[in-house]
């Protein structure tokens, strides 16, 4: 065996070393745990009574995990074969609620992750360019604007209809993608920076919200004015399968691109400076980056709607176990957020029921987060000094 050939598998093993590292897999695992316990609570409540133990044997059902076809229907929409009641109860109506979860929690944290290198600012979030003041203004005009929306694309075996409901989540991405565009336009001059990046963030932010606070105004349905909160305060109920075939495949594309885009984002926060002097094309980067972070938001968006706080505690709790190694960071967070976000839609799930002694009364999952977000962002600010810069 050859030297060269030697240096090349010692290299590719140095290169994987990190994923090793105590403090992430401790992380990983912990998050695990939180994500399992916590889902098998959300199965085991609804209104088809059933025992603890029957829903978790539902869970683990074999003849359901192992079914070729099932996987089909679920994840392509094709016919679903006969499961079993309860099998069906727990995998066609609770499980989605839980992965579609997982789904948003690690969107929103790898977008928050990716948004606070790109600005290197620690209080940047995954909205902190106006990506969710221009989906919540896009959701709101769909809704007071275009309440009976339909739309029918003709098909050689018939005919697809697209009402408002089913628009929404594409109207809403869209929205947050334009709002994006506008923040750019806005803070470039001859190229872009941190600080005007978050100033354009804030000034498109503060228009947008203005605008969506003046259209409550032109809703004269109760019901539309309900639904819109719920899009604009971040809610789960009523996901199902086809939430979770909306979001996928997007979720895989922004997060491969975030893991093959860390170590960029490590240079980045080295400083504009030392970075063009390492050969990085500085403002491409950022941009293409940016654009990663709101892919992934707008995945988060089109299926449950603005969730707050995620974005920013998430990649903070990360840092302070792993370090501020963005390989590290972005694996911590595909695995930290889902938890967080997992056990915050629990809360909203079931909390108001032991209050009000009703399951149907659910709270938005966004309501939760921010009343987990705000108190540990509290005792962030509180324990460190210079907070603000990365």
């Amino acid at each position: 065996m050859s030297a060269d050939h030697t240096n090349e598998e010692t290299t590719a093993d140095n290169r994987f070393n990190w994923l090793f590292d105590a403090s992430l897999i401790i992380l990983a695992a912990t998050s695990t745990a939180v994500v399992v316990v916590a889902g098998l609570v959300q199965v085991s409540f609804g209104s088809y009574s059933m025992t603890f133990l029957e829903a978790w044997r539902a869970v683990f059902n074999l003849d359901v995990i192992l079914d070729a076809r099932v996987w089909n229907a679920f994840l392509f929409g094709g016919e679903l074969p006969d499961i079993g009641e309860r099998s069906l109860i727990v995998w066609n109506i609770r499980l989605p609620r839980v992965f579609v979860a997982v789904l948003v929690g690690a969107n929103l944290a790898v977008s928050g992750a990716i948004f606070q290198a790109v600005t290197r600012n620690e209080l940047a979030s995954p909205f902190i360019l106006g990506v969710s003041s221009g989906a919540g203004l896009a959701i709101l005009l769909t809704l007071v604007v275009l309440p009976g929306l339909t739309i029918v694309i003709p098909l050689i075996v018939g005919q697809f209809v697209l009402s408002t409901s089913n628009l929404l989540p594409l109207f809403a991405s869209l929205g947050g993608i334009a709002a994006f565009l506008v923040v750019y336009v806005i803070a470039w001059r001859g190229g872009t920076s941190p600080v005007r990046l978050v100033l354009a963030g804030v000034i498109v932010g503060t228009v947008f919200s203005s605008l969506q606070t003046a259209l409550f105004f032109f809703a004269d349905d109760i019901g539309v004015v309900q639904n819109a909160v719920a899009w604009t305060t971040g809610s789960l109920r009523g996901t199902d399968w086809e939430q979770v075939r909306i979001a996928l495949p997007w979720t895989v594309a922004a997060v491969g691109l975030a893991v093959a885009g860390s170590r960029q984002l490590n240079v980045l926060l080295l400083g504009e400076r030392t970075a063009s002097s390492l050969g990085m094309s500085v403002e491409r980067v950022r941009f293409a980056l940016s654009g990663v972070a709101v892919l992934a938001a707008a995945a988060s968006i089109a299926v449950a709607g603005i969730v707050g706080f995620v974005g920013l505690i998430v990649p903070h709790m990360v840092r302070n176990i792993v370090g501020s190694d963005y390989k590290k960071l972005i694996v911590g967070c595909l695995f930290a957020g889902p938890a967080l976000m997992v056990a915050a839609d629990v809360g909203a799930r079931l909390g108001m029921g032991v209050l009000t002694g009703s399951e149907a009364q659910q709270i938005p999952v966004g309501i939760v987060t921010g009343l987990i977000g705000g108190p540990y962002f509290l005792y962030l600010m509180r324990r460190q000094q210079n907070m603000g810069e990365i």
